[in-house]
């Protein structure tokens, strides 16, 4: 039997010798490839697409969710397991609805990260320990929805997407404390280009003003602290 091919994608170097300590130690896995910048996976992948790639949140360039939906838009058999610091239900929510077929908080035990790539690798989903097979996972989902959205309001198709790359790259900004005015500029759109995705964003991460947008993104480690450096 092939081995499971795995991609390491984190920052932090001692977490990452862990991860790599770990997998070499499973006689039916192989480390193929280790990034610590999330610009760089996409590239990676269509070089030498994995089974599993090991995503951290918090990276440079790009965050992990964003690169985990574009992985899964281009290499929908492609598994990703979300390993995170920022460990709530809230972001479980939407590392799923960017794609992940799971996610840990980094003090995951060794021998649950194992069986979790394993899993996934038979194209099953593991949320809070649980293995669901797809139809489970969207049963999940939709609860989720359903709990999170307006006393009486139906879930919609949009409630299902997941921040786009242009909304995130919008947040990012407004994180910098960039006016729509000066995010406008920067991007090349119109002013009320910018207040429709805000609008978007607002919505989606179910808060009620740029300012908690942008610290709900700093909370979750979709950006980083040290990119929040106003650079006009």
């Amino acid at each position: 039997m092939e081995p499971i091919r795995v991609m390491i994608v984190e920052d932090h170097p001692l977490f990452r010798q862990g991860l790599h300590r770990i997998i070499d130690a499973a006689s039916d896995l192989e480390l193929i490839a280790e990034l610590g910048d999330g610009g760089e996976v996409m590239e990676q992948v269509r070089r030498s697409p994995p089974d599993i790639i090991l995503m951290d949140v918090n990276l440079p360039t790009q965050n992990g969710l964003l690169v985990t939906r574009e992985v899964e838009a281009e290499f929908p058999n492609v598994g990703v397991i979300i390993l995170t610091a920022y460990h709530d239900e809230e972001q479980l929510f939407h590392a799923i609805r960017s794609g992940a077929s799971a996610y840990y908080a980094k003090d995951v035990k060794p021998d649950h990260l194992l069986a979790c790539i394993r899993e996934v690798a038979h194209g099953h989903y593991v949320i809070n320990g649980e293995v669901m097979n797809e139809a489970q996972m969207a049963t999940w989902l939709l609860k989720q929805f359903e709990e999170k959205a307006p006393a009486g309001a139906e879930p919609n198709e949009e409630m299902f997407i997941p921040l786009s790359p242009r909304e995130m790259e919008i947040l990012n900004f407004i994180t910098k404390g960039y006016s729509n005015k000066e995010v406008a500029y920067r991007l090349g759109i119109s002013r009320q280009t910018v207040k429709n995705h805000m609008t978007s964003i607002l919505r989606k991460l179910d808060v009620n003003d740029r300012t908690q947008a942008a610290v709900y993104a700093l909370r979750h480690g979709w950006i980083r602290l040290q990119d929040t450096k106003y650079d006009k």
